[in-house]
């Protein structure tokens, strides 16, 4: 019993001691300086703190700096991790290892650390099964250091609150680092330093963007907020237009003539940026040629160049509501470049020969020259489907039947079909919005569509399968991991609600009750809260040189070679296949990788963008509306409030819970709904509503909405 006894005590003794150590993580300790700082003074207790740090130091939990002083090993104490602020001030610490857990963080313990930081932690002992907590030790990288916002000057100093929710301190401006700024603009400000005990860090302003609320203003500051730059470095600039758009006949030489060979581009009415057109022929044994013809990039763009370093670093044009940011200057994007009609352009082709049931009997792939008959709108091209007549009406009909049998069979194979209701803003000439419309997608934009799916699809198997065995090609993948299966039978037991039945029992029966759900939803009231909630219970799309295949489209091998003039990953993937072409050898696999991981963040972070100019064009045009009531379909909940879309703008605002005057509501996020606790009145995902428009904050770009009860 004496025994049990004493192994009890030596792991209480355990715990204390790592207390101890934990508290004084780098000062070395004797057995009697830990004996003192746990009050312990009989040599019973201090010789078991001994045998404890001794057999600590066996196990590798301590070191021995000096001999009879101990310290623990820094491993056991310290992780590395982004801070993910709270909106509290306090943030947790996403470990770069997935297996280690979130370490909570206190605001006075973060050190200055800011959102998105990368930083070292010093995780403290668990004390009785509580979460995880720690200090900064360390701040490895910040995340940026712009921000956007708006600068209030005083007659001493200046500072600037900054646009994004999660930087929590105002940026103090000395009024010699201003500008020239006006009180009340908007700028983007450059953290220069942070003074240790300063509660503010220091900041001088790069880029005076503006009077808040002018249209040019606002949009320029969602670029910078999301890291874009607003222009060209002129040496990118000086490149562009250094480059000549003749093509000499030499190398016209080297390349498969189809100027004779008919050729268009069908995109929208108000592109400039024409990166792919469609050749047709009908061969002499009755099967079809169709030559998928891209814009030449990467012969223009040579790697290693300081616009090919611009495109990189960039990585994707961005598309706001009412302007494009191109990857390349114009000079390239709009000119040499786009594949504009009745000009000879150079171009990189996927080609192949199909039978009447679209089965692929043929294909090459190489560089090419055309010259483009016909630029069509898409509206156009969809006047020709449907009256059968007009330019090119012959063709046009050939090449939509058949792109019909591709898509069905996509389909047959488990590919998954999301159509969303996409609403566009009417702008006038300031920019301000006037009114919405919805954006149909018609056969003109599926043909297109199948024809850029198949030659991705095809050039990446090509590259896939040309090497077997260990020496596989380095290639850019564009891969799409199977869904979450916890997430998507959450999807499903809701989706039940409305009387849909989602079949999870393998990938085909999954895409195939997908596929029967986008159909049945169309139109309906419930079609984009049901939309968006099936892509979110996807996984997300990402580039990668690991040869995976993409699940939503049910290919085992796709890529994205078809719009080199807006994405980076296309122009890598255009550089990669003319090497392989030549029989050249498989490229550096890291320097892909780590290419495509940009690639990958600098498009999540475009769409954020694009999401932040639709937000504010949402709250611009609701402004003038306040008061005004609208039904309404609940479109998502959180703790704090609802969020609400308007049925007849789509305009998506919240409704604050703490503002439903009739009972105490809370959040029940397993059946995605709240609940009032007296009443146990129910407001769901889904459910109509009645909102009035109560506030609209235009810097925020955010829209308040009360419940008409």
């Amino acid at each position: 019993m004496a025994k049990k006894k004493s192994a009890n005590i030596k792991l209480v003794l355990n715990q204390l001691v790592s207390d101890v150590f934990e508290k004084n993580s780098n000062q070395p300790l004797n057995y009697k300086q830990v004996s003192a700082k746990l009050n312990l003074d009989d040599q019973e207790s201090r010789e078991t703190i001994l045998e404890i740090l001794k057999e600590g130091k066996s196990a590798g939990i301590f070191l021995e700096p000096e001999k009879g002083k101990f310290k623990l090993k820094e491993r056991q104490n310290f992780i590395t991790g982004r801070v993910d602020m709270t909106a509290d001030g306090s943030a947790y610490i996403v470990p770069d290892d997935e297996f280690e857990k979130d370490v909570f963080v206190a605001p006075r313990k973060l050190r200055n650390a800011l959102h998105g930081d990368l930083v070292k932690v010093y995780v403290f002992a668990k004390k009785n099964g509580r979460k995880n907590d720690g200090e900064v030790v360390e701040i490895i990288k910040r995340a940026k250091s712009d921000f956007t916002g708006v600068i209030k000057i005083s007659e001493r100093f200046a500072f600037v609150i900054a646009d994004d929710k999660k930087m929590m301190h105002d940026i103090f401006v000395p009024l010699s680092d201003t500008l020239g700024a006006k009180n009340g603009q908007r700028v983007l400000v450059n953290l220069t330093d942070w003074p240790e005990g300063a509660k503010n860090p220091i900041g001088a302003v790069k880029h005076v963007l503006g009077d808040q609320g002018e249209n040019n203003t606002e949009m320029n500051a969602i670029l910078a907020q999301y890291g874009f730059p607003l222009s060209f470095p002129p040496a990118v600039e000086k490149e562009a237009n250094a480059i000549p758009e003749e093509i000499p006949e030499s190398e016209i030489a080297k390349r498969k003539d189809f100027r004779n060979i008919l050729t268009f581009t069908i995109d929208p009415a108000d592109a400039k940026d024409f990166d792919d057109a469609i050749s047709y022929q009908k061969l002499p044994n009755g099967n079809h040629e169709i030559g998928v013809h891209i814009a030449d990039v990467s012969h223009y763009v040579i790697q290693g160049t300081e616009l090919d370093k611009e495109a990189y670093s960039r990585a994707t044009s961005v598309y706001l509501v009412d302007r494009v940011i191109p990857m390349l200057p114009e000079r390239l994007s709009n000119g040499v470049c786009s594949l504009r009609p009745h000009e000879d352009k150079l171009c990189f082709a996927a080609v192949f020969e199909l039978d009447n049931e679209a089965n692929i009997k043929a294909e090459w792939y190489g560089k090419t020259v055309i010259h483009s008959d016909r630029r069509f709108s898409y509206e156009e091209a969809q006047e020709v489907l449907e009256q059968k007549e007009g330019d090119h009406a012959t063709e046009l009909l050939k090449l939509n039947e058949l792109a019909y049998i591709l898509r069905d069979r996509k389909f047959k194979n488990g590919a998954i079909s999301f159509e969303s209701t996409e609403v566009k803003f009417k702008l006038d000439e300031t920019g301000k919005p006037i009114g919405v419309y919805v954006k149909e997608r018609k056969d003109a934009h599926k043909l297109i569509e199948d024809y850029m799916l198949l030659a991705n699809r095809k050039v990446a198997e090509f590259i896939a399968t040309k090497v077997k065995g260990k020496n596989k090609l380095t290639f850019v993948y564009r891969v799409h991991d199977s869904p979450n299966m916890e997430t998507l039978n959450t999807f499903a037991n809701f989706a039940s609600r409305f009387g849909y039945k989602i079949n999870t029992k393998s990938d085909k029966e999954i895409a195939k009750s997908l596929n029967h759900l986008m159909a049945d939803v169309e139109g309906k009231k419930e079609q984009n809260v049901l939309t968006s909630l099936a892509i979110r219970s996807m996984a997300k799309a990402i580039y990668t040189t690991k040869k995976t295949s993409h699940y939503g489209l049910a290919f085992d091998y796709y890529t994205h070679f078809t719009s080199p003039i807006r994405r980076y990953p296309d122009v890598m993937v255009h550089r990669l296949l003319e090497d392989y072409l030549a029989n050249g050898k498989s490229a550096d696999e890291e320097f892909y990788e780590v290419a495509s991981v940009h690639s990958s963040a600098m498009e999540k972070r475009a769409a954020e963008a694009e999401r932040a100019s639709i937000k504010y064009k949402q709250a611009e045009y609701l402004e003038g509306n306040v008061g005004n009531v609208y039904q309404g379909i609940i479109t998502g909940v959180t703790e704090w409030g609802m969020y609400v879309e308007i049925e007849e703008n789509k305009c998506e605002g919240m409704v604050r819970l703490r503002e439903i005057s009739d009972d105490f509501y809370v959040l029940d996020e397993k059946n995605y709904c709240i609940i009032g606790q007296r009443k146990k009145k129910k407001y769901q995902l889904g459910d109509e509503v009645t909102i009035k428009v109560k506030k609209v904050d235009l810097a925020k770009r955010q829209i308040d909405f009360s419940l008409v009860l």
